[in-house]
């Protein structure tokens, strides 16, 4: 009996004492919870927002220092209004009218003396390409000055029997062999000086040497001769083109043509170019089908040329035909993530250099005490200045769902889910590393608002 007394006092103890323990911890719970009241919002603000991260996405925001935004080459600006939907595609090639291009050539056959231009080089108009030489040259400038010598004679004979003649001193007949005999030599004269001009030759003394020069203003493009070799007459020298009357060829078929007038304006991209916008305007519509293409050429001359374009580059272009015009943004702008598109702008506020100077504390006593750690604080030196560490720069980028609609040449229509200003600085290149920039960083420098 006694033994049984002393093991159910055994077991009272051991339960009083798990009361103990169990009351122990309920304290201690209690004064958490009781000490952080934000606590348990906080969680329930933390689930409320992942049920409702699968209806609406959270507004994220990404930080780049100076380095980081000047690496990424990241471009800057805002909307353009692009008429993307009331279009006609046409495909063609970049073309130089007959009269902007030249042949360089000769008319008497001569030896290359000397060379003075390469490919590529620019040229202006009446510049020396190259010079000849030939015994020819020499002759012909030789007949003219004797032409122009005997024509002088022949004048003063001419005038000297028009006088006798007048006064019936002589025959009619010597002073109509005098006069024939002028005219004849006046003509010869004619004849001698256009040949000379056309041949680039001096008409003031004789040489073997004619200079070729180029007819008009613009860049050779080929060179076909070599020094000490052969001017062949018609083959051609020297090739010069004007690309600054550059102009479109496009070609537009049948189902399109009625929609396509002169005046419209067409617009065009350069793919390896950066896809750098080109604009034009049509200034003719052919009245024939180009072959059996059953395509019409439309011709547009080129509003803002650049130096880039040569005859015969590919284009392809868009000729507007119509006048509503959408918010568009190049397509790189626009980056895709979960389903869902997404812009990025530069906060307000955030393109500013972030201060960070440190100056000399003052104290009481008026003086300025140096510390140990002079590349993090201001520091004073012999020369009494107060230095200060570099200004720093960061950019903040909150990401903007948007949704897109019609593409073309590189643009895409954007339309807002969310309000912005109306001045906000959109990123137009570099989109995509400041996306892969987020995800790096989402566990560390990205937050979400």
């Amino acid at each position: 009996m006694i033994m049984k007394n002393i093991k159910l006092k055994h077991i009272v103890y051991i339960i009083l004492g798990l009361a103990a323990v169990f009351a122990f911890d309920y304290f201690l719970l209690r004064n958490t919870v009781e000490s952080d009241p934000h606590n348990h919002e906080h969680e329930q603000g933390e689930k409320k927002a992942q049920e409702a991260a699968g209806e609406a996405p959270a507004i994220k925001e990404v930080e780049l220092n100076e380095a980081q935004f000047k690496a990424s080459s990241i471009e800057l600006g805002t909307f353009s209004m692009k008429n993307l939907s009331e279009v006609v595609n046409a495909n063609g090639y970049t073309k130089l009218p007959p009269q902007n291009q030249a042949d360089v050539s000769v008319h008497m056959t001569g030896i290359v003396k000397s060379i003075d231009v390469i490919e590529g080089q620019f040229v202006k108009k009446g510049q020396v390409l190259a010079t000849l030489e030939s015994p020819e040259f020499a002759q012909l400038q030789e007949a003219y000055l004797t032409s122009k010598s005997n024509l002088e004679f022949l004048k003063l004979e001419y005038e000297r029997q028009k006088i006798l003649s007048d006064e019936n001193v002589n025959s009619k007949k010597v002073f109509q062999r005098t006069k024939s005999d002028y005219d004849i030599e006046k003509s010869r004269l004619a004849s001698l000086d256009r040949q000379l001009s056309v041949l680039n030759l001096s008409k003031k003394s004789a040489t073997s040497v004619m200079a070729l020069t180029s007819p008009l203003t613009g860049y050779v493009t080929e060179v076909n001769v070599k020094l000490a070799s052969n001017a062949e007459v018609g083959k051609p020298l020297f090739t010069v083109v004007d690309n600054s009357k550059l102009h479109v060829d496009l070609l537009v078929y049948e189902k399109d043509l009625q929609k396509v007038k002169e005046g419209q304006n067409i617009r065009f991209v350069l793919t390896n170019q950066d896809n750098t916008e080109i604009t034009g305007k049509v200034f003719n519509v052919s009245k024939s089908f180009e072959n059996d293409t059953k395509s019409v050429a439309v011709h547009a001359e080129i509003l803002n040329p650049t130096k880039s374009l040569i005859p015969g580059m590919y284009v392809n272009a868009l000729i507007d035909v119509g006048t509503r015009q959408v918010q568009a943004l190049p397509a790189d702008a626009v980056i895709r993530a979960d389903g869902r598109e997404y812009i990025f702008v530069l906060e307000e506020g955030h393109d500013e250099p972030a201060h960070h100077e440190q100056e000399g504390h003052g104290h009481e006593d008026g003086h300025d005490h140096e510390h140990d750690h002079d590349a993090s604080e201001g520091h004073s030196h012999d020369d009494g200045d107060v230095h200060t560490e570099p200004e720093s720069v960061a950019y903040h980028f909150q990401r903007i769902e948007v949704k897109t609609g019609t593409s073309q040449l590189g643009y895409v229509q954007v339309t807002l889910l969310q309000e912005i200003a109306k001045d906000a600085k959109i990123v137009l290149k570099g989109a995509y590393y400041i996306q892969s920039h987020l995800l790096k960083s989402e566990g560390g420098g990205g937050h979400e608002h």
